[in-house]
């Protein structure tokens, strides 16, 4: 499982350092290599690939002339990448990848459980402190979450 933020720089080939501790989750799975995609927020989404591939098959199963779901293929499917990391632990981001999350410095790398969501350090924190700030939509989350039986 993958939790916890941890901040990198992303030099100006792309190149970014996975967190040790993910590369450390991805190595006790006999992983290899994430595919990285871009997100339905201005954000990108890792799966490591048996994650990702279980990901595409529950798309397949799904009705395909659905326009949510053709959306989501396009957005999801159509952007992923599979990415190699380095021995040095580094992921090379393409550049339609960075341009579409807004990476050009600082990052954030999300865990988000099976997956990783990585954000222009300062989109996250804005959205982070939007959400904070906002007593009605905290309301609305744990409304929902408390729906969801959390």
């Amino acid at each position: 499982m993958f939790r916890g933020r941890y901040e990198h720089a992303i030099d100006g080939k792309g190149r970014t350092s996975l967190p040790s501790r993910f590369r450390d989750v991805l190595a006790s799975e006999g992983e290899s290599k994430l595919v990285i995609t871009s997100g339905l927020e201005p954000c990108l989404v890792a799966y490591p690939m048996r994650e990702w591939l279980a990901f595409e098959e529950r798309l397949s199963k799904l009705p395909q002339f659905d326009p949510s779901v053709t959306m989501l293929r396009r957005i999801y499917v159509s952007g992923a990448v599979e990415c190699d990391f380095d021995k040095m632990g580094r992921v090379l981001v393409p550049p339609t990848l960075r341009k579409h999350a807004g990476l050009e410095r600082e990052v954030t790398w999300a865990g988000m459980g099976k997956h990783v969501e990585l954000w222009a350090t300062e989109r996250f924190d804005a959205l982070r402190d939007a959400v904070a700030a906002d007593e009605d939509k905290k309301q609305a989350m744990a409304a929902r979450l408390a729906e969801l039986g959390l």
